[in-house]
């Protein structure tokens, strides 16, 4: 087995033979590189893209939490004294990553479905692991963390079409360390938890955790995973990370050292999944969150909605609304060509070119030939890569004059969706309570706002999946 100190000499002596083969002048000149570098990191310009995405978790209790965390693992580490930058992302995926440059990336969705402070560190310590070891620099280029600079940014703000897409594009740009690296990782983290005085089987069950939320993830929400760690090892992984914690006793401090905080104290009131994925109505306006926009229907008209299509019915439902998303034609289009040669729409009149923000569009009018309609509508948005298709139509006797304004503003309204707006419609949050005799989480499902599947996440967020129950006097997280 790997020692830490085997390691970290592998890292440490060839970058000796380096500097003393560059001489005096060229070691000032690898200082400034490595500073210049560390200016300019993956992980500084993502923090900065977060930062003006405003996809930064606005809870200082929980970054202050994390950074201490972090912090008191570094204490026990070679990187003891060194500038290490903890963030919690909003992000209802459950992931964590690491940057060369120190910065470590925790989504406010994993610290939901830890258990204990200890699992926390864990996971923090798995992820220090990667920075010591130097993993990203040798196994995932600048350029390549680059991508989740647009990647979750654009999940956050509308630029991505659905929550699948960002996290196959996510997983893909960060998870490509390798068995190697990832086994190397686990190690430094299990010993570094250790040392430090946390429960070494807590980095067992961060990782039993991991995995059922990764089995949930696939066999219900036929989803891949996003985390990199501790998830795609082989089985002879696992029962060498069992007999590492077996064999590492010694490291531990006589004493486990006391929590920094009362962790379920801390989950009381976390912000937790996304009820935007699809759609809420608040104040007039339709939020739809795989479609990541908003548009404001008329008021009081019924909406309804599926992952890739909006509806809205006035309440006499003489009139009718809706927008869709579809790809990009394969050839380029103006949106009245992609009208016309794409959906072969010969049956257009009083059309007009549109602008709604930074999107451009067409809007016409369809010529009527069902006697029963008054008026029928259609107009295209290029935005983010995508067609949206905006359809109307009224019957008569409705007024054609007054459906054409409620049809322009409709479409004039739309609009990606900003953090603000995810924050604002997402009001769930994990409430802890004492089970009682009798409770099953079927029961408990029928309590809680989740639309699908609630009673297996219930048992995946607390370490009872795929079959447990909760015992009475146990301390339960709900959703409310």
């Amino acid at each position: 087995m790997l020692s830490l100190s085997t390691i970290f000499r592998s890292l440490i002596d060839p970058l000796k033979l380096r500097m003393r083969a560059v001489g005096k002048a060229g070691l000032v000149a690898l200082c400034w590189v490595l500073s210049v570098s560390a200016q300019a990191g993956p992980g500084a310009e993502m923090y900065n893209e977060f930062l003006e995405k405003g996809i930064i978790y606005p809870d200082q209790e929980w970054q202050d939490y994390v950074t201490e965390v972090g912090e008191r693992l570094l204490a026990q580490s070679p990187h003891a004294g060194r500038t290490y930058t903890f963030v919690v992302v909003d992000q209802p995926v459950v992931n964590a990553w690491a940057t060369p440059d120190a910065y470590i990336f925790v989504t406010r969705g994993i610290l939901a479905f830890f258990n204990s402070e200890d699992e926390l560190a864990a996971v923090l310590g798995h992820e220090i692991g990667h920075v010591v070891g130097a993993h990203s620099r040798s196994a995932v280029s600048k350029q390549r963390l680059g991508k989740v600079l647009g990647i979750v940014g654009a999940f956050a703000t509308g630029s991505s079409s659905t929550i699948g897409l960002a996290n196959a594009v996510t997983q893909t740009a960060i998870a490509g360390y390798g068995r190697k690296h990832e086994l190397e990782a686990d190690e430094f983290g299990a010993e570094v938890v250790l040392k430090t005085g946390y429960n070494p089987t807590a980095l067992l069950d961060s990782i039993q955790m991991l995995r059922d939320h990764d089995n949930y993830q696939k066999s219900v929400n036929n989803s891949p995973t996003v985390y990199h760690g501790m998830l795609g090892s082989h089985p002879a992984h696992q029962k060498r990370l069992h007999e590492l914690v077996r064999q590492s006793q010694h490291l531990a401090p006589k004493q486990l050292n006391e929590p920094l905080r009362d962790f379920h104290e801390m989950l009381e009131g976390l912000r937790f999944g996304d009820d935007s994925a699809t759609g809420v109505v608040k104040d007039g306006v339709y939020y739809h969150g795989a479609l990541r926009l908003s548009i404001a229907f008329p008021k009081k008209w019924d909406i309804r909605a599926t992952p890739t299509e909006v509806f809205a019915r006035s309440d006499k439902d003489a009139a009718r609304m809706s927008a869709r998303r579809t790809a990009l034609p394969t050839e380029e289009q103006t949106p009245q060509q992609y009208l016309t040669d794409t959906l072969k729409r010969d049956d257009l009149e009083d059309g007009e070119v549109i602008q709604v923000g930074a999107y451009s569009g067409y809007m016409a009018s369809i010529k009527v030939t069902d006697e029963k309609k008054a008026l029928r509508k259609i107009a295209v948005l290029y935005k983010d890569g995508g067609v949206y298709v905006f359809n109307g139509e009224i019957d008569k006797p409705g007024s054609p004059e007054q459906f054409a304004k409620d049809f322009a503003d409709m479409v004039m309204s739309t609009r990606a969706m900003t953090a603000d707006d995810l924050r604002l419609i997402n009001k769930q949050r994990l409430h802890l309570v004492m089970a009682n005799p009798g409770d099953t989480y079927a029961k408990l499902s029928r309590t809680v706002p989740i639309r699908q599947n609630a009673e297996q996440l219930l048992r995946v967020i607390n370490g009872h999946y795929p079959n447990g129950e909760p015992r009475a006097g146990d301390l339960i997280k709900l959703v409310r």
